[in-house]
């Protein structure tokens, strides 16, 4: 047995404490129930076959869940635990949803998503439970079934969503605002649309229309029901697909140019810095950093030849390579209703883009520079200052940041540069290229293409001549 104990994997502590204390935070509401409504099992109007029936339920919804985005689920369990609140005592549907869910996670995993469900159905039947106790009426029209479920079903919402968000937070460090939007924000129209649902199915199952006993029907409901799930799980599977191809095209780009390899993720690590000392807004700062992961996606429309010319580029040459701005713009058109906002369009067309007017493609100056924009250019410039390029030695971290300030109200905004001094003092994983590159994927490359041009004393093709800072690539 101790040896047992001592083999037992663990969470961190502070998640093992937030599962204990919400495990007894559960305990200690239900003991409460208990001994204000009293236990009487089984209920009066609950047969042993009506509980076994309800249990089956909760047990199938968790087994057909939805996997999320960020390490989390979504199932139909909140509609038969809503229904059952209707039905039973206010204690009875939180035990059940506790004792009848399982899934093949570790014990605390289980231990937390069995407390916080059962929680959240908890406070679901308080609010349930008032309504009946207080009815709610406009006019002669008794509104306290319909408001009742609408609220209990917002309550369980939130704080189901809100814990398991929380505990992600805490195990992974991922931002609240990112889990919530990236796990849930897309979910939380079709759930309250389904919700209304609960009281159809606790309804239906109080007046059976078949064989004399409601199970049929509620079991009829089950049909649309599994088919609805379908929602869920495409839009999962879609993103997840999207995802996956901006990964295969970046690392496609990357690819096509050896030396610049993690050239647009270390990009977006500073761009999402920058905006998040900018802004103060973590959801801002992760549109930013998706944004600046594409930044550079143009390319791939470049000929090969051009990127990789071992000679000095022409004046023609050169406007083709710069052309990736606009070629980029037009690569994701296709996707600017479904998947992309301005701000991606705006950071592939302005990051060339100079405070003294002199950048491309449309020569803006100042604010008239989107400031996603301004933001991406001052780390896409200090990238490939530290990256270095055939023609020329990889500037040190000091000289780079020297670079950048001297070009503060040329080049850059003078706001972003100071922001970006202040964070550079910090001494962030970006800083220093190679400490990043090893800390992101060790010191082998992810691609076994020969390097062939990393000795070459040619131009970046997209830096032809002598150039400075701000013809970066």
């Amino acid at each position: 047995m101790l040896q047992k104990l001592r083999n037992l994997e663990l969470p961190p502590p502070r998640v093992l404490a937030f599962i204990l204390a919400v495990f007894a935070a559960f305990w200690l509401l239900e003991g409460y129930l208990f001994l204000r409504q009293g236990f009487q099992f089984p209920p009066e109007n609950l047969s042993g076959l009506d509980l076994l029936f309800w249990a089956a339920l909760i047990f199938w919804s968790v087994r057909v869940e939805i996997r999320l985005p960020l390490n989390a689920s979504m199932s139909h369990l909140f509609l038969f635990a809503l229904a059952l609140v209707i039905l039973a005592p206010p204690w009875l549907a939180p035990l059940w949803v506790f004792l009848f869910q399982y899934s093949g996670n570790t014990w605390y995993k289980q231990l937390f998503n069995r407390s916080q469900d059962a929680l959240a159905t908890l406070a679901a039947a308080w609010v349930w439970q008032f309504f009946q106790s207080n009815p709610l009426y406009l006019g002669s029209l008794n509104l306290s079934a319909g408001v009742g479920i609408g609220l209990a079903a917002v309550v369980f919402f939130a704080i189901n969503t809100g814990l398991v968000t929380l505990i992600i937070h805490l195990a992974s460090g991922t931002p609240l605002r990112k889990i919530w939007k990236k796990n849930y924000g897309w979910l939380a129209t079709s759930y309250f649309l389904l919700s209304p649902i609960a009281l159809l199915l606790a309804r239906a199952y109080e007046t059976p229309l078949m064989a004399n006993w409601g199970g049929w029907t509620v079991l009829l409901f089950l049909i649309p029901l599994y088919y609805s799930r379908y929602y869920w799980d495409e839009k999962v599977r879609l993103e997840q697909a999207f995802d996956a191809t901006l990964e295969v095209l970046m690392h496609a780009l990357e690819a096509k140019e050896p030396e610049t390899r993690m050239h647009s993720e270390r990009v977006a690590d500073i761009a999402a810095d920058l905006a998040r000392a900018y802004y103060g807004d973590e959801a801002r700062a992760m549109e930013i950093y998706r944004a600046a992961r594409l930044h550079d996606i143009g390319k791939i429309g470049i000929p090969e030849a051009l990127l990789l010319k071992p000679d000095k580029l022409t004046p023609r040459e050169y406007r083709i390579v710069q052309s990736h701005t606009t070629l980029g713009a037009q690569l994701l058109k296709p996707a600017e209703k479904v998947a992309f906002g301005p701000l991606v369009y705006n950071v592939i067309l302005h990051h060339h883009e100079r405070w003294d007017g002199r950048g491309y493609p449309k020569e803006l100056a100042g604010h008239e520079i989107p400031e996603e924009a301004r933001i991406v250019g001052l780390a896409d410039a200090y990238e490939a200052m530290t990256a270095g390029r055939p023609y020329r030695k990889a500037k040190s971290s000091e000289e780079a940041l020297r670079e950048i300030q001297d070009l503060s109200g040329i080049q850059f905004d003078p706001k972003l540069v100071k922001l970006f001094t202040e964070l550079w003092h910090t001494n962030p994983l970006w800083r220093d290229r190679e400490a990043y590159l090893q800390a992101k994927e060790g010191s082998v490359s992810r691609f076994t293409l020969p390097q062939l041009y990393l000795e070459s004393d040619s131009p970046s093709p997209s830096e032809p001549g002598q150039r400075t800072s701000e013809e970066s690539s």
